[in-house]
């Protein structure tokens, strides 16, 4: 079964939060708002979002957030084995994720600078 739970604070944009793993196959969509996965994303799925998107857990799959053209949308993940990353619509395949040996495995946010997109830990 799915659990989605939608929260709106005033004129916040909504969370989607989603309880579960993210299958192979699976795509989830957050129209207008962030997405919460509280699992990992398998590789095959697809986890897509206007807003945000957090992972806690490992992102294997592709996530695409800021998808209406939000240039400040983020993707956090607990760590980074995408396929594909894309921010309003600048992208990366894994082939062009260039993580070293040291940060596999380590919390990781993308964000876009100067319209490039930028992989960063999450803590410094």
């Amino acid at each position: 079964t799915t659990e989605i739970y939608t929260l709106s604070l005033h004129d916040a944009l909504p969370i989607w939060i989603i309880s579960h793993l993210v299958r192979s196959g699976q795509q989830i969509y957050a129209p207008d708002g962030d997405l919460v996965v509280l699992g990992a994303v398998s590789a095959g799925a697809e986890v897509i979002a206007d807003g945000n998107i957090h992972v806690y857990g490992a992102l294997r799959g592709r996530a695409l957030a800021g998808v209406k053209g939000d240039v400040e949308a983020r993707i956090f993940c607990q760590s980074l084995e995408a396929e594909l990353i894309s921010i309003a619509g600048r992208y990366r395949i894994s082939e062009e994720i260039d993580l070293g040996p040291a940060d596999r495995g380590k919390a990781m946010q993308v964000h876009l600078a100067d319209d490039r997109l930028i992989i960063d830990h999450l803590m410094r």
